[in-house]
């Protein structure tokens, strides 16, 4: 079964590479029109040439998600230039790993705050379209985490900040979910740097997955198309965990 998202409206957060970059491309390659910022330009721009083989419309804006006005700023222009709002997924993340005021700093301006400033600025227009929002939260938000302690709280906070939105917007008919992926591996990921600079965290972390590897971004760009499709359309306020068992071993 084909899921097609011809004429829909698609906004990605943090899209440059990793998850963010595979969700942008399977909703333009499902027939979407999409938006994507990032905080680096050039990750942007080699994105935008990614999308535009699928012939879409294409917009994309260097974006830093810790500042209320450039989100603000890239939720209207991108609604402006496709012409709407059908999908807004937050992906990006601060990845606030210490201890510290700089590793809480992070999470939770990234995180957590990101994803609510591109929230709010999206719901008129989600609103006229009864439309979905999926943002990205982590297995880390639902397991005690110590080694990365900020991180794994922020992105509970995201599971709970997802419930009470998809509460709180079930009377629009805009629907919120959120996917909590498992250990994903990818260029430029945590993951694969963790493959050279500890890698006996590395294995032991592959060995705990039951499905004999780490996820893709591709994993998790799948379940986010399903969720913004129809045939999760009383589908709201959920988590989905997508992660090859690895948080049931």
């Amino acid at each position: 079964m084909e899921i097609s998202f011809k004429g829909k409206k698609v906004l990605v957060g943090g899209a440059s590479r990793g998850i963010g970059r595979s969700i942008a491309l399977v909703f333009a390659g499902a027939g979407a029109d999409v938006a994507i910022c990032a905080r680096g330009p050039e990750g942007v721009r080699a994105v935008e040439a990614e999308l535009r083989r699928h012939g879409t419309k294409v917009f994309g804006m260097a974006c830093d998600l810790g500042d209320e006005s450039q989100v603000t700023g890239f939720v209207n222009d991108a609604a402006k230039a496709l012409g709407g709002i059908d999908v807004l997924v937050n992906n990006a993340s601060g990845m606030g790993m210490k201890d510290d005021e700089s590793g809480w700093a992070a999470s939770v301006n990234i995180d957590l705050l990101g994803t609510a400033r591109a929230t709010r600025a999206a719901v008129p227009f989600l609103e006229q379209s009864k439309g979905s929002i999926i943002n990205i939260s982590s297995i880390s938000g639902l397991m005690a985490v110590p080694r990365t302690l900020p991180y794994a709280a922020i992105k509970a906070a995201l599971i709970n900040y997802t419930m009470g939105q998809g509460l709180a917007l079930a009377p629009k008919q805009i629907r919120v979910n959120a996917i909590a992926p498992g250990s994903t591996t990818f260029p430029g990921g945590v993951w694969e740097g963790r493959k050279i600079s500890d890698p006996e965290l590395y294995q032991r972390r592959l060995e705990g997955i039951p499905w004999g590897r780490f996820g893709s971004p591709e994993d998790i760009a799948k379940v986010a198309l399903f969720l913004a499709s129809d045939l999760a359309g009383w589908v709201t306020g959920q988590t989905i965990v997508v992660d090859g068992g690895q948080s049931l071993a």
